[in-house]
């Protein structure tokens, strides 16, 4: 279904002052016809006070970034784009079949009326009771989808949970409404989809031989390093699922990202063991370096002659005051090593 845009219908406002000024030559043609006795004028007159507001229906008025998807007896007849006061079929009637859907998104039309012109809030005299007329717009806008936290496994089988915002717009109406039940629905739907697909190729975190992109060759790839990357697919993803509904995808962006609560004690003392090993390794290598060069200034200034034992008890001692968490307790030997 294309999109056909009715561009030359802004007359809204010169059909309104039409109407009215029948409707005024219409009333005083009635007294006329009734005090001349003419019954032809009478009961034209009376026809056209009696039928004539069928034509304010076909009186519309948009708001910028907003369009009304016109149908004429079943027929798909155009679409109204863009802010105006226009005039079309008063029996054109519009459709959107997502006007009643209101998901965790920005940007829902809620003002406005299918009938146009008017465009109100009809008080009803049941209590006071306001009811809002349903409306058939469809907002043009960037709006943004934040779907609800999902659990999913990663690649290595870990539960994570993960959330993202997605900003999207309509690009034709007519695809939107006529190709897919309800567009608003269907995106969601997507984001869910497109969001599993993509986290179960990634580990939380950097894990070795795991391939992320696809080429066989393993990767640092992970939903915490990657997560532009990763942004990125997913939107590729959804906008490939969504083009058929005339949706365009801006942006999708990562807003939430943890482990699930199930596992989280444990992946979190498995990354503090993980930094006291890298630390330890770390203090390790700096101390032997010490003793190392220890050593050597020793041996080429001969300071002191060492022998193998006392070189080994120096060594020890030196790794023992440089990797030991707590300071040293010096111990002042009044004897001899032997």
């Amino acid at each position: 279904m294309n999109e056909k845009v009715l561009s030359n219908r802004k007359f809204g406002m010169p059909m309104l002052l039409i109407i009215i000024a029948l409707y005024a030559a219409s009333v005083f043609g009635l007294i006329r016809g009734i005090a001349s006795g003419s019954m032809l004028l009478t009961v034209l007159c009376m026809a056209w006070i009696l039928l004539g507001w069928i034509l304010f229906m076909g009186l519309k008025v948009l708001k910028p970034q907003e369009a009304l998807v016109l149908t004429l007896f079943g027929k798909y007849v155009g679409t109204l784009k863009g802010e105006g006061f226009y005039f079309v079929n008063p029996f054109c009637s519009s459709v959107n079949p997502a006007a009643k859907t209101k998901l965790k998104q920005s940007g829902d039309v809620h003002s406005g009326d299918e009938t146009g012109a008017l465009g109100i809030l009809g008080s009803l005299g049941n209590g006071g009771k306001q009811i809002e007329i349903e409306s058939k717009k469809i907002s043009l806008k960037i709006m943004t989808l934040n779907n609800n936290r999902q659990k999913i496994n990663d690649c290595l089988g870990n539960p994570v949970e993960i959330g993202i915002a997605v900003t999207w717009r309509v690009v034709d109406t007519a695809a939107a409404v006529f190709n897919v039940d309800n567009y608003k629905e269907y995106l969601s739907l997507q984001c869910d989809s497109a969001l599993r697909n993509i986290v179960r190729n990634y580990p939380y975190d950097v894990a070795p031989n795991v391939d992320t992109t696809g080429d066989g060759i393993a990767d640092e790839g992970s939903l915490r390093g990657s997560s532009e990357l990763v942004a990125a697919r997913i939107r590729d993803e959804i906008q490939d699922k969504v083009t058929e509904a005339g949706l365009e995808i801006l942006e999708a962006l990562i807003t939430y990202l943890a482990y699930a609560p199930e596992i989280a004690a444990v992946m979190l003392q498995r990354q503090q063991a993980s930094a006291i090993i890298d630390a330890r390794k770390m203090i390790v290598d700096g101390a032997v370096g010490m003793v190392e060069m220890a050593l050597t200034r020793l041996s080429e200034t001969e300071l002191v002659e060492l022998d193998e034992e006392r070189k080994a008890a120096m060594v020890s001692n030196l790794l023992v005051v440089l990797c030991g968490n707590h300071d040293a307790q010096p111990i002042v030997n009044s004897g001899s090593l032997y």
